[in-house]
Formats: C-alpha cells, structure tokens, sequence
C-alpha cells in the first residue's frame, strides 16, 4: 500500500503563511468561493452531473496499466493496484468540485484505512507546489501523482474522459475499475461502492 511521507519541517507553513503566499487555494474550505462554485452557477466551471456507473466482476476490463511518480517521489505501477481496492481521484487545485469534496474524500479514506483501502489522486494541471499547498489546506494526507503530459489520464481514457475532472473511479483488488464517478462525489455513494469492492473477498 503506498503511503504518503510526512512533508519536511523546512516546507512546514502557518495557515496564515498559505493564506497569503497561495491566493489560489483559499485556506480551508468553509469561506472557499471556488468550492461554492461545484453547484455550477455558470461562472468559469462545467460541473459534471455526478454521474455513478457500477461494473459487474464479469464485465470489467483490463487491470489499470500506467507507471507514474507521486510527488513524494514513489513509484506507481499496475502492481500498486493488486491484492488491495483502491481509490482513484483526479483533481487540480481550481477545480471547484475538487475543492467541494476533498474533505469527504480525507474523511473516507481515514475511515477505510484500517480495511487496507487506499486512496491516490491523480494531479491533472498544477505543478507541485501548487498541488501541495492544496493537499495541506485541506489536509489531505494521501499521494497524488503529476500528471500535467496526460499519461495517466491516457492510460485510463475508457473510464475517464479528459474534460470530466473531478472523476473518482473504485478499482477492485484484481486492479480492474469496478465503479466510477463523475463529477462531484457524494460522500454516501463513494462509501457504497467502496463496500461493495471489499465484499467481493
């Protein structure tokens, strides 16, 4: 299972400090206008409609083959993705959905972490300091790869379409997507689907 390292103390910033050095990631999400956004009220973002799709074991297709690099520097390969079930986020920080359900995404994968569930977002546009100053305001604790050349998001073309960002796929312990989400994630069905992968055994 991969884990993501504790960041530096040299890197370790005040709240305030972030508040004023990343204008970009509002601090926290409570006041966070771009988070306001993910209703869609017709300014600057497309939201998706949510859109859940379930896949039956017998119809899944091929296990997720891709080789990337999270920001901490760990390797991702198809072999991440076996003997475990996974949870696939793609984001950027300006995305006012991810910012809407990144708190949920944390909470759940706290609260799976102990069923061996684990969690990696999938950077779509920022670069690393741009992405990390996200994951600490809104503490996210999980690794997330840079996939700013598309590689990843190619690798995954048939379940995630390149202008559908945030999508959440559900990938099995064979490493085959059993469920995906597109567009904002609601915390209850993210949690079923997640249930649903682990009582396959």
């Amino acid at each position: 299972m991969f884990r993501r390292r504790a960041p530096h103390a040299s890197r370790a910033l005040t709240a305030a400090a972030l508040c004023a050095a990343f204008v970009v990631t509002a601090c926290g999400s409570e006041n966070d206008d771009l988070a306001q956004r993910a209703s869609n009220d017709g300014t600057n973002y497309v939201a998706g409609d949510g859109t859940v799709e379930e896949y039956a074991p017998e119809s899944r297709g091929e296990a997720l083959a891709f080789e990337a690099e999270t920001f901490d520097g760990d390797q991702i390969s198809e072999d991440t993705f076996q003997g475990e079930v996974s949870v696939v986020n793609f984001w950027y920080a300006n995305c006012p959905p991810c910012r809407k359900e990144a708190p949920d995404l944390q909470e759940i994968n706290e609260d799976f972490a102990d069923d061996g569930v684990q969690f990696l977002g999938v950077n779509t546009r920022d670069t690393q300091p741009t992405a990390e100053a996200f994951e600490r305001n809104f503490g996210i604790t999980y690794p997330s790869i840079e996939d700013r050349g598309g590689s990843v998001m190619l690798a995954v073309t048939d379940y995630v379409p390149p202008s559908a960002v945030p999508t959440t796929l559900v990938v099995d312990r064979e490493g085959r997507v059993s469920a995906r989400i597109i567009g904002l994630v609601d915390p209850g069905t993210l949690r079923a689907l997640i249930d649903t992968a682990l009582d396959e055994g």
